[in-house]
């Protein structure tokens, strides 16, 4: 009896044994690899999971039917490259084995852009509560589209680097694209027309965050030296602000991915501490591009509209300015100007049609070569007193030069060496703007839309780009 319990015990423990071995010889791959997927195009792609502790995983790419091989470490973890084709619709599948085989299937090939940033970049194709989208029930109603594919990070907000984080690829169609981010699905959708390539979107944002959640402790440590950062989860205050803690949760997970480049909608959280913040954005992007891997990637971002943020802190046109600065401390860089959103009181502006286009604009000009569209909006070449009149040169060709529309201009002011800013009257020829007021013997500065509410009235014939919030002083 005791000779068949004990047979019966060891069965048990080879058929526990079995199984466990059966679970562990399967391929864990993390959630960003997943079926409905988009690789980018002619690269070498990373991939990378988890399997049996010094074993060789097999990955087999139906595309060109290739194997590619490499050995798990001790900690079972594994990491490969793969070679891409050039963009297509055609569906593919990747099958993964350590012993037993995991298949990804309706995998495309095209552009991959990673979308991060605050509540502007969260905003879904849905609306938030009370806050829709402009012409959003209409692009949803006409979204399906297979090459369009987007990929959503949970929140997740930590105090030490993640390994994985939570979330699905989606193809885009009335029954997905509402939970899309906005910004992201139309920046797709224009790069996807007009390149005709599928178009992956790993959309990781969270609303309110500032832009140390989004750094490693050495970059932002560079920059704000007493800078205090969680030691642990317990130690978080602020899950969307805390240095390093959006990082660790929602951005180490996907680093690595084979990406093209980034779009970013980011800044009303560190509205307060512009000079600082052209600091950290340089930072920011430099240490993205050094950690990923795939070279001097482009990154192209979202300049904050006018909101009235009421009394208390500083005025938001300091922190436009900032953004602005971007394009010059950074490499690679370029800046949606987003001052026609007329949306003073609402921080979400329903115009994000415009925000994703614009962005798209940049790419296909800068990235994907279309140089003859007008993909950028106009900025102050030069400024030159001539008596009492302040001439601002703007840095486009004079035909077709500048407009308003008809309209009379009413945001620029003027001072002298006093710095008292007086309301001037300005009027446009061509490319140059001509400042002028009664109350200004011999100007010396010129602001224009300097506050955190007023539209833009200046826009670009060709291109309808709107003329951003400046000052030529620098007071």
């Amino acid at each position: 009896m005791k000779q068949i319990t004990k047979l019966v015990s060891f069965g048990f423990i080879l058929l526990v044994s079995s199984a466990l071995f059966s679970l562990r010889a399967e391929v864990k791959l993390p959630a960003i690899f997943g079926d409905n997927m988009v690789l980018q195009q002619q690269s070498e792609a990373a991939l990378w999971g988890w399997a049996k502790p010094n074993t060789t995983v097999k990955v087999t790419t139906s595309w060109d039917r290739k194997s590619y091989s490499t050995k798990s470490n001790v900690k079972g973890y594994w990491k490969l490259k793969v070679k891409t084709p050039a963009a297509g619709f055609t569906p593919y599948a990747i099958t993964f084995s350590d012993g037993k085989a995991v298949t990804l299937q309706n995998i495309l090939i095209g552009e991959v852009w990673v979308c991060s940033g605050q509540s502007n970049m969260e905003m879904p194709m849905k609306g938030f509560a009370n806050q829709p989208i402009e012409g959003g029930p209409e692009a949803i109603a006409t979204s399906r589209n297979p090459g369009i594919r987007c990929f959503t990070m949970k929140k997740a907000s930590k105090s030490a680097p993640q390994e994985e984080g939570e979330g699905s690829w989606e193809v885009a169609g009335p029954e997905t694209t509402p939970a899309f981010t906005a910004t992201g699905y139309y920046f797709a959708r224009m790069l996807n027309q007009a390149l005709d390539v599928p178009v992956g979107l790993i959309h990781t944002s969270w609303g309110g965050s500032r832009i140390e959640a989004w750094m490693t402790p050495s970059s932002i440590k560079s920059v704000i030296v007493d800078v205090q950062i969680p030691a642990t989860d317990s130690e978080i205050k602020s899950q969307n602000g805390d240095p390093t803690v959006l990082y660790n949760g929602m951005l180490h997970p996907i680093v690595g991915y084979g990406i093209r480049g980034a779009i970013w909608y980011q800044g009303e959280s560190n509205r307060n501490e512009p000079d600082q913040y052209v600091k950290l954005f340089d930072k920011m992007v430099r240490e993205w591009r050094s950690i990923w891997g795939v070279g001097e990637f482009p990154f192209y971002y979202c300049q904050i509209a006018p909101y009235n943020y009421g009394s208390g802190g500083f005025n938001s046109a300091y922190i436009r300015e900032a953004q602005a600065k971007g394009m010059k401390t950074t490499s690679n860089t370029g800046m949606a100007v987003l001052m026609d959103s007329n949306s003073p009181g609402c921080i979400h502006p329903p115009k994000k049609k415009l925000a994703g286009e614009r962005l798209a604009l940049w790419a296909l000009a800068k990235t994907y070569g279309m140089d003859k569209i007008h993909y950028r909006s106009p900025e102050v070449q030069s400024v030159t007193m001539e008596g009492r009149v302040a001439i601002l040169s703007i840095d486009i060709p004079a035909n077709p030069g500048l407009t308003t529309y008809g309209k009379e201009l009413l945001q620029f002011q003027i001072a002298g060496n006093d710095k008292r800013f007086h309301q001037a009257k300005a009027a446009i020829a061509g490319n140059r703007i001509f400042v002028f007021s009664p109350n200004v013997e011999k100007p010396v500065a010129v602001r224009y839309c300097f506050n955190d509410t007023e539209a833009t009235e200046i826009f670009t014939v060709e291109g309808n780009l709107p003329l951003s919030s400046f000052r030529t002083d620098d007071w």
